[in-house]
């Protein structure tokens, strides 16, 4: 089942094609380009949901670092700070309600998880639904930041949406999860890559693991002349 969307948001005419890689050298180098962007996205996120005062500030911080990782991922040029800060003030009543819900529903449900751990094996049911809430909310989560930087939607609707796609792709919804779970597991074994690389290394690939899926969901809609 392939969904409808409108046209991508700041799609860009003529993006140059991507470098051809040549050697060890080449790529060693990518790499280590990619992960000094992701730090850097890491710290922008981090200071501008400092700047206002957490509660206030992760939801336009969380959205902004999307919208820079999406257009990284689509080979634009910019100034990191000076973007950031465009897109924070732009986004920062939409970025709050996108983001809020979310942030407050997962510490509810972690608050709840070890609240049924602690319980012990008479509550095993309640422990596992809510690791399943967890896992759903983690899913939609992934897909919603991205489309959200990548469609005009509204604000009200995006949920839905996210909720459908994340259904719809169950083998790529697989993949976010893995990517998500390890990324989690690398902080929690390494606590100093929260405050270094962590959020910005999750944002970046999830915004181009995303925009892989809705190109392809776009391509089956055009073939079947759904678009």
């Amino acid at each position: 089942m392939q969904q409808r969307f409108p046209t991508p948001r700041f799609a860009p005419s003529d993006r140059p094609p991507a470098p051809s890689t040549t050697g060890w050298a080449t790529r060693l180098y990518e790499a280590a380009d990619e992960v000094f962007w992701a730090a850097r996205l890491n710290l922008l996120w981090l200071v501008f949901t400092l700047v206002g005062g957490v509660v206030l500030g992760i939801g336009p911080a969380t959205l902004a670092a999307y919208t820079l990782a999406r257009r990284r991922a689509l080979g634009e040029t910019f100034h990191p700070w000076r973007a950031f800060v465009t897109v924070y003030r732009r986004e920062f009543g939409r970025g709050s309600l996108l983001v809020l819900p979310l942030a407050a529903t997962t510490v509810l449900l972690v608050v709840n998880y070890f609240y049924f751990t602690a319980l012990g094996s008479a509550a095993t049911h309640f422990r596992l639904v809510t690791i399943a809430a967890i896992v759903a909310l983690v899913v939609i989560g992934a897909y919603l930041l991205p489309m959200s930087v990548h469609y005009d939607l509204r604000t009200s609707s995006s949920f839905a949406k996210a909720s459908l796609f994340a259904l719809t792709r169950p083998a790529a919804s697989v993949l976010l999860l893995f990517v998500f779970t390890a990324i989690v597991y690398a902080t929690a074994t390494y606590p100093l890559l929260a405050l270094v690389v962590a959020v910005g290394g999750w944002i970046q690939l999830d915004t181009w693991l995303c925009l892989r899926f809705f190109a392809e969901n776009e391509a089956r809609l055009h073939a079947k002349g759904l678009s």
